[in-house]
């Protein structure tokens, strides 16, 4: 897996220049078609983390690789992507349209919590397919983008975020309601963002020499300063699944990801996600996929 790619780095590749203002106080926003872009001259974007947003509108037959998962888009899709997991695409037919945005984390600051929507959260499928009819609602919307950012309106980027959101709360309307509902907030709710924050920060893992601190639900307990057991009971009630599955489901989902994407030993990868022993690492891999790390590899 290449290193994580900065915004400056995306620019770099894909246009061979870079704004002047990609780092001022508001944040970075572009927004883009990519037929503009398309030709000989395009590079593909490695199989990376990037440490910006970026919302793809993909139109034409894809193979997305999003974290440890290959997804197929068979027409259209909205592809939603943030700065924790790696991904890179995969056109399958010569064919591709559609339009992109990336936007840096600074530039929604004050302005929400990006982090709070699903469809930037982990363990989630970023990929929401779409009829024709959505496809021309999506469209317009970039289209409106891309006049929006070359007009001379002083508060254009005001105009922008609130685009944002509409592409975003339009994906999430498409959820079943039993996902997309939104809670009411509560002590259990706010003990469980505060769990996954602290288990998120810990990733993503770019050097075998990185270890994780906590692995186990008293580890975050202590850390969140509550007893183990009101810790359990808040993210059982909210996320429907124990403390211990969530934390085995995100170490499983970053183990295939360094199995897959670097060329780590074994060894390596079980010692920087908090493993004492390779054969405790073995075991815990083979329990959750049915086969070991060496073979999973492999295959």
């Amino acid at each position: 897996m290449d290193k994580t790619q900065s915004i400056e780095e995306f620019y770099q590749s894909k246009f061979n220049w870079v704004p002047g203002n990609i780092h001022n106080e508001i944040g970075h926003f572009n927004v883009f078609r990519m037929d503009d872009y398309k030709g000989k001259n395009s590079k593909p974007i490695p199989y990376s983390r990037k440490d910006y947003f970026k919302i793809t509108l993909i139109i034409g037959r894809n193979r997305v690789h999003y974290a440890d998962k290959v997804i197929e888009i068979k027409k259209q899709a909205l592809f939603f992507t943030n700065p924790q997991i790696p991904y890179k695409f995969e056109w399958i037919d010569e064919y591709k349209s559609g339009f992109f945005c990336v936007f840096t984390p600074a530039f929604f600051h004050n302005f929400g919590n990006l982090k709070s929507y699903e469809v930037f959260q982990p363990n989630t499928n970023p990929v929401f397919e779409l009829t024709d009819e959505q496809l021309q609602k999506i469209d317009q919307i970039f289209v409106r983008m891309l006049e929006e950012i070359r007009s001379d309106y002083p508060h254009k980027y005001d105009v922008l975020r609130n685009m944002v959101f509409e592409i975003l709360h339009y994906a999430l309307k498409m959820q079943p309601a039993s996902r997309a509902e939104k809670q009411q907030a509560n002590a259990s709710q706010r003990i469980s963002h505060l769990f996954i924050e602290l288990l998120e920060r810990q990733f993503p893992i770019e050097d075998a020499r990185q270890r994780l601190n906590f692995r186990s639900p008293s580890d975050f307990a202590q850390q969140l300063s509550i007893h183990v057991n009101h810790l359990n009971r808040a993210v059982k009630e909210t996320m429907k699944k124990t403390t211990s599955e969530i934390i085995a489901e995100r170490i499983l989902q970053e183990t295939k990801i360094l199995l897959r994407h670097t060329e780590w030993t074994v060894s390596e990868i079980a010692y920087s996600l908090g493993f004492t022993e390779a054969t405790h690492f073995n075991n815990f891999f083979k329990k959750h996929t049915n086969i070991t790390p060496t073979l999973f590899r492999l295959a």
